[in-house]
């Protein structure tokens, strides 16, 4: 299994290749205690849905960036 280095919210981390973010954001939340909160997700800069995570698959170097929604009016 290769193993590819990407950053998440600044930190360095490292996955399997062909992990896609929805995999990432599983391992990542086993381990958080407020696995229930909303996020958003974008990867170098750009937004990815939440629909699409299963299918954006992450390649070495991307940048990950995870954060809670604002609301408001």
């Amino acid at each position: 299994m290769s193993l590819i280095r990407i950053t998440v919210n600044g930190k360095e981390h490292t996955v399997a290749e062909a992990s896609t973010l929805e995999d990432l954001l599983k391992t990542l939340n086993s381990s958080a205690s407020q696995t229930s909160l909303p996020m958003a997700t974008a990867v170098n800069g750009s937004h990815v849905a939440r629909q699409a995570r299963a299918t954006r698959v992450l390649i070495d170097q991307d940048a990950i960036t995870t954060f809670e929604p604002i609301t408001g009016g």
